[in-house]
């Protein structure tokens, strides 16, 4: 039985809620991305789940977003309601991405991963 209605969703944010993620601030992060949603009304194109761990502990807490396939780090209430209002321009969080997928995913440039791709 279907419980939400996808159709004209843009965005889909996947809001990891594993042990290292939950340690830093996951839980907060997801209510506080959930409240900009509803605080910017775009619960109709911005759709959040929250999962366990996506792998990337060291990056806690991680945030992905679809269909763009940008995975973001180190993500906190504030940066996740920043992250809302960016996607909401069309727009990316810049500071905070670790890999974004165009063909295959590819490490971000900064802190040292410029060039390197994941395998």
């Amino acid at each position: 039985m279907t419980t939400w209605n996808l159709q004209g969703t843009v965005n889909h944010l996947l809001i990891c809620n594993g042990s290292s993620c939950k340690k830093n601030k996951g839980e907060e992060v997801a209510e506080a991305i959930e409240a900009e949603i509803d605080k910017q009304g775009a619960g109709s194109l911005i759709h959040t789940t929250v999962t366990r761990c996506n792998g990337r502990c060291s990056d806690a807490c991680v945030v992905i977003s679809y269909p763009d396939g940008v995975w973001y780090r180190e993500m906190t209430p504030k940066s996740g309601k920043a992250l809302v209002r960016r996607l909401l321009e069309g727009e990316r969080l810049e500071e905070n991405i670790v890999y974004t997928y165009e063909g295959q995913l590819t490490a971000a440039s900064s802190k040292g991963t410029k060039g390197k791709k994941k395998k």
